[in-house]
């Protein structure tokens, strides 16, 4: 199987560098660039590539806008390519918004330690959101030669006001009646873990929009993301979402209706006893972990922590970060669901835990936060 590319960016010297990479992999093809987000546009239509890597920051239309257009136009998979500031942070939750699957920052070197290490992330990364069923095109007919339409995208959305706190509606009110596939277990839970990488942003709030203030448990959040954009994704999502969210701090006490998102490039650790949890932000320059922040660690630390009372989520993600941290949460009795197959992004460290027979529950991501609230609440 071979995916076609089509590589967006103003830059010639950046358009050469990506298809040059791109193409050392044999189930790569660089079938034409684009030169600003217009173009991109156009090409996508006439040329319907599998996968598109773009740039943000171009002349005549820019990267967000060319998503917005090519998603309605066109859907494709497509990696947006961005800085590591505050503002490209905003702009790639922005692209993200208009439905990118996938970033990775611009410059190679802050994602790897050598050129030809960035080159297999990259090509990776590519092959991973070309396979996305919907976004296939060159896999996109059945057996019976009816082509499938693309999977319905979940977009970040901006129209959503916090809850003031003058109000106070029950956790489970605004799910009660939405069938889901969990039955409630009755089991007493003191922690929602939740592990995930590519297609997280847009799977954490498509979940945590969903929650209600009074939400009964902490949840610790571990989303693989460079340090420069999770304090801009938690200040999106607590604006988004009812229940309070903040990019974890050394030092935090767990409480309930609030999450923690573990900041990119350190390590979120859960010390202290199950009633009275804090956390701790740790430097990490160690090379045996690949992962900064990694859930393996923040889920190893919460089975010491809170033993059996954990319900731990593996969703979309690339790799099998969070099967280790999954198999010491359920060795001490906790409960890991995971995301299906087919509501992931890249199906990696759902599959993971799967595979290693870790997964209690795998869910679509439509069902996932009913299911919670049900399991949690025992409704």
């Amino acid at each position: 199987m071979v995916y076609k590319v089509l590589v967006v960016d103003d830059s010639s010297f950046f358009r050469r560098r990506v298809t040059d990479i791109l193409n050392k992999d044999p189930q790569l093809n660089v079938i034409d660039v684009a030169v600003n987000g217009k173009e991109a546009v156009e090409k996508a239509i006439l040329l319907k590539p599998d996968v598109i890597t773009m740039d943000i920051e171009m002349p005549v239309l820019n990267g967000i806008d060319a998503v917005k257009q090519i998603m309605a136009k066109s859907p494709t998979a497509i990696l947006m390519f961005s800085s590591l500031t505050h503002q490209g942070a905003k702009a790639t939750l922005d692209a993200l918004d208009a439905g990118a699957l996938d970033f990775l920052p611009k410059k190679f070197s802050e994602i790897a330690k050598n050129t030809d290490e960035a080159g297999s992330l990259l090509r990776q990364r590519v092959v991973e959101i070309a396979r996305k069923p919907g976004f296939a095109k060159t896999r996109s007919v059945n057996q019976t030669g009816i082509t499938r339409p693309p999977l319905a995208k979940t977009r970040l959305t901006t129209n959503v006001t916090k809850a003031t706190s003058t109000t106070k509606p029950s956790f489970s009110s605004a799910l009660k009646d939405k069938k889901t596939l969990s039955r409630s277990s009755g089991k007493e839970y003191k922690l929602l873990a939740i592990g995930t990488s590519t297609g997280g942003p847009v799977a954490l709030q498509k979940i945590l929009v969903q929650l209600e203030q009074d939400f009964p448990l902490p949840i610790i959040i571990v989303q693989h993301m460079p340090a420069a954009f999770t304090a801009a994704f938690a200040s999106r999502l607590n604006t988004l979402c009812k229940i309070s969210i903040k990019e974890a701090e050394d030092g935090d006490i767990l409480k309930p209706g609030c999450a923690y998102l573990a900041p990119g490039g350190r390590q979120m650790i859960i010390s202290g006893s199950e009633n009275s949890a804090k956390i701790k932000i740790l430097d990490d320059d160690s090379p045996k972990i690949t992962f900064k922040p990694s859930v393996d660690i923040s889920f190893g630390s919460a089975a010491k922590t809170f033993a059996g009372k954990v319900l731990g989520v593996i969703l979309t993600g690339m790799g099998s970060d969070g099967k280790e941290g999954s198999r010491m949460l359920k060795a001490k009795g906790s409960t890991i669901w995971s995301q299906d197959e087919q509501s992931c992004v890249v199906y990696g460290m759902p599959q993971a835990v799967v595979k290693a027979g870790l997964s209690q529950l795998s869910l679509p991501l439509d069902s996932m936060a009913a299911s919670m609230v049900k399991e949690i609440g025992h409704g």
